[in-house]
Formats: C-alpha cells, structure tokens, sequence
C-alpha cells in the first residue's frame, strides 16, 4: 500500500507494523503527532496496544524497561529536553540489556528555547549504551522501525531511530507500507531470555559489587560489536522481501573521488543534488552517508575513501569545546591508518537553519582551496 504521509506517521505505522505491546510516551514537540496517532489508533481499538499515560519522559522509559522485562515488545518517542530528561533511564535500559526502540525526533538543546531540529539531542546519549541509526527520508523512518526491532531483539541491546524535525516529522511524502502479514515474515514475536516469571523469580539489575561489575560493561561491548553484522543481516533480509536496503553508511557520486563529503539524516537529500551538480562540472567528488552513528562504522568508513585525499563532515550538532561529533569521531576512525584524508570538520544548520545547496557547494569548495582546515571547527553560515 502506498500512502502520502509524514515523518511521525511513518512511526506510527511502523510501530503498528511491529505489534508492539506496551506504548509509553510523554507528548513533547515535535514528536506529540505520534503520541496522538498512536492514542487514537489505541483508543478506537485498530491497534491492540497498552498505552501507559505517564507524567514525564523519565517515567515513560522507567514504565518500559518494566514492561520490557516483563518479557513484552516496548516503544517509545521524545524529543530533545524529553530525550536529557529520560538520560538517567537510558543507562538503565541499556545495561539491563532490554530491546527497547525509541523513536527521537531531533530537535535543538535550549537555551535558548528553540522547538526546531539539529542533533545535539540524540548525539549528548551517544554513551548510554544505545544502538544509534539515523533516517533520511520518511520511507527509511518506516522500514528502520522494523528493523531496529529485529536488531535489538537480536543483540539484546536498545535502539534508537532518529528523524530530523519538522523536515520529516510533520512533511508528508509517498511512503510503501507493508501489510502486516509481510512485517510478521520479517519480524517474529518477541521471545525474552529471562522474562519476569511468578512461579520461578529472579533478580534484575541489583546492587552488583566490584568483583563483577567491569564483566557486565563488558557483555554489553561486546553485544555492540555484534551489531554491524546483525544490521547487515537484517537490512540484507529486508532487501531480500521489500526490495529497499540502507546499510551502516552509502557512498554515491564519482567512484574514484579525491573529495568526500559526509552527511547524516535530510541534508543528505540536498547533498545528492549538489554532488550530481558539481560532478557535471568536472569536480571529483563524492557522497558518504551515515545511517548507523553507534555502533560508529568505522570499519565501513575506511573500505569507501580509499584514494580521498580530504573528507568534509558537514555536522548538525556542537560538542562545545570539541566540535561537530561525526567529525570527531571520523578523526578518531581514521588516527591509526598510516595514510588518511585530511577532514574538515562543518558545523552548520543548528536550531533548525536550513541547509541549503548554496552552503554545502561552500563547504566543498573551502575544503578545495585550502590543504588542511584552518581550525578543528568550520562555522558554515555563521553570521557576522
């Protein structure tokens, strides 16, 4: 079935898709419309759904790792403040190595208050232990969902699905939704290790003493490292039945570039189109974009820029004091590669600026005219 709808309708068909058992949700803009799809489609009885009303973000993830551990599929959906609120339940989640989905829609960190989208919402959560992947268009929010279920249930690990604000969440585009019959081929009913049981109790998450506590950070290090493999397997499995696949990160544009431009979540759309422009204008250039941010595909990275000479990593977000987070973390991919590209690190499109093609044409050539950076951030668009 082929529908026009938005971002959070996406979410919201893909948490019906996923028969999810128990929703609950604090309404925080610009992620209320998938709190209020969801309400109605519970309420009228078309979807078979607990829906838990809670009084703030930090109770909606505490409600769901009980949920969770009760042995039930779990969802959620927050927004900036919403996602800092919940920060001390991530953890929770995380080490208690439950397969909860969360869906952010990415929104600005006041002050000043700001209700429009950059990443430094979902980017500040990078170490609670959470499974990272972040969406381009409303087609990827809707087929992510679904597998972001099967990679958690997988790997026993939480995961996060991101979507740019207001440019997905409330923009309405063709979107392919499976029938249920064609999500329940792909994603089987949740079957829990050690679900809550009356007749057999257990303890979860107690006080645990030095002597084993660096063993559990551990297994959930290592659950991280099996996710690219997993990931692959599922979007392989996806492609076999829905004819769509993403992958950790995508290269496209001249395959032998010595210019690379690095892009996550909508500003990667515009970037196809600039990179179309400027190669038909003779520039070698090409496209890397990044789907899955944690685990961070390092690996992925370093296959796709073999004989780049420089990369420019245009970043939505600021770690005040360091810079834009995936070029810091690019640098820290590639710091053992004994020859690696120059990156030059943007940071731009902050509180919800657009973007524009004019800007990432600027990004590329300042990365051409110039050897190396003049500093570790590049403001691009900065007012003066």
């Amino acid at each position: 079935m082929r529908r026009v709808i938005t971002g959070n309708q996406a979410v919201a068909y893909g948490v019906i898709l996923s028969r999810v058992d128990v929703v609950s949700a604090y309404p925080i803009t610009p992620q209320t419309t998938i709190v209020e799809e969801l309400s109605e489609l519970i309420a009228s009885g078309r979807l078979k759904t607990r829906f838990l009303k809670v009084e703030s973000e930090h109770s909606a993830m505490a409600a769901l790792i009980g949920a969770s551990t009760g042995g039930v599929r779990t969802f959620t959906a927050t927004s900036s403040h919403g996602l800092a609120y919940m920060h001390e339940m991530l953890h929770w989640a995380s080490g208690a190595r439950l397969p909860i989905v969360l869906v952010n829609v990415n929104r600005a960190i006041g002050p000043p208050w700001n209700i429009w989208g950059d990443q430094s919402d979902s980017v500040s959560q990078r170490d609670t232990g959470w499974i990272q992947l972040y969406c381009e268009n409303n087609q990827e929010v809707l087929d992510t969902i679904l597998q972001a279920y099967l990679i958690a249930e997988t790997v026993r690990l939480p995961v996060m699905v991101v979507l740019d604000a207001f440019v997905l969440s409330h923009t309405a585009e063709p979107v392919e939704i499976p029938s249920i019959e064609e999500a329940d081929s792909l994603l089987p009913p949740f079957c829990p290790d050690y679900p809550i049981d009356t007749q057999e109790p257990r303890s979860y998450s107690v006080i645990t003493t030095p002597d084993y506590f660096l063993e559990f950070r551990y297994k959930v290090q290592k659950a991280m490292e099996e996710v690219p493999e997993v990931a692959k397997k599922v979007d392989d499995e996806f492609r076999s039945r829905f004819g769509r696949s993403y992958g950790a990160i995508e290269r496209y544009g001249k395959k032998e570039a010595e210019l690379l431009l690095m892009t996550s979540g909508t500003v990667t759309s515009t970037s196809r189109i600039v990179i179309k422009k400027l190669m038909e204008k003779g520039l070698s250039v090409a496209g890397i974009k990044i789907k899955r941010f944690r685990p961070f595909p390092s690996e992925e990275i370093c296959e796709v820029i073999q004989g780049a000479k420089k990369i420019a990593v245009i970043d939505r977000n600021l770690s005040a004091g360091v810079g834009g987070i995936f070029a810091q973390e690019l640098r820290a991919s590639l710091y053992s590669r004994e020859e690696r590209p120059q990156v030059f690190g943007f940071v731009s499109g902050l509180g919800g600026r657009d973007i524009t093609p004019a800007l990432i044409e600027e990004a590329v050539q300042y990365t051409v005219e110039h050897p190396q950076p003049e500093g570790d951030i590049l403001w691009l668009g900065l007012k003066k």
